[in-house]
């Protein structure tokens, strides 16, 4: 087996453990968590200073994003989503509340003007869904590529953090060459700054 068809092999066998682990978890917690992981955000230095703050409706049982939403909504903060496109990369539209959200492919899509896929680059603060992430900023989503795409165009120095569980950070996580690194990871437990190797 190549290299390529190993980590592809790895990534599968790891994405279907995190994933069975997810629907394992309790419904009744998701929102606790989601409640501690706003707190967490809130209180954390870029956040609070940021104007703009790219983030993404959660499904299911992913860290929920619904309490941080609705606070930074209610500070003012100017907050965009993304908008998934026919090839999978991420458009992005402003956040304008709760009743102008609509369904597209099991998601939840903001339905005001679209901002362009380069509106991610507008953020001062990025928030990414995964499903893993290891001690060097390797995250690991659900393998179509949407969020690789788009956190290639965020400006280097940008917050860039993930919202996991606290079994989810990992020593390691299996990479491509395309994989992008986040800078953070936030779970119920908190926010955790994370090292790209020099």
């Amino acid at each position: 087996m190549d290299h390529q068809a190993s980590v592809q092999a790895r990534k599968i066998a790891l994405r279907d453990r995190l994933v069975t682990d997810r629907r394992r978890r309790p419904l009744v917690e998701v929102p606790e968590d989601a409640e501690a992981i706003a707190e967490h955000l809130l209180a954390c230095e870029p956040v609070r200073r940021a104007a703009t703050v790219a983030t993404y409706v959660s499904i299911g049982k992913e860290p929920g994003t619904g309490p941080l939403i609705e606070r930074l909504h209610a500070l003012g903060r100017r907050i965009i989503l993304p908008v998934v496109l026919p090839d999978l990369d991420l458009d992005w539209a402003p956040y304008t509340g709760a009743e102008d959200l609509v369904a597209a492919r099991g998601l939840l899509e903001p339905s005001a003007p679209r901002l362009g896929v380069d509106g991610i680059a507008t953020a001062d603060v990025v928030l990414t869904p995964g499903l893993a992430v290891d001690r060097t900023g390797m995250r690991m989503g659900r393998g179509g590529g949407c969020y690789d795409r788009a956190l290639a165009r965020v400006p280097v120095g940008t917050f860039v953090c993930v919202l996991l569980y606290d079994g989810e950070v990992l020593d390691a996580v299996p990479a491509d060459d395309h994989d992008r690194r986040v800078t953070a990871v936030v779970t119920p437990r908190g926010v955790r700054s994370l090292t790209a190797p020099a």
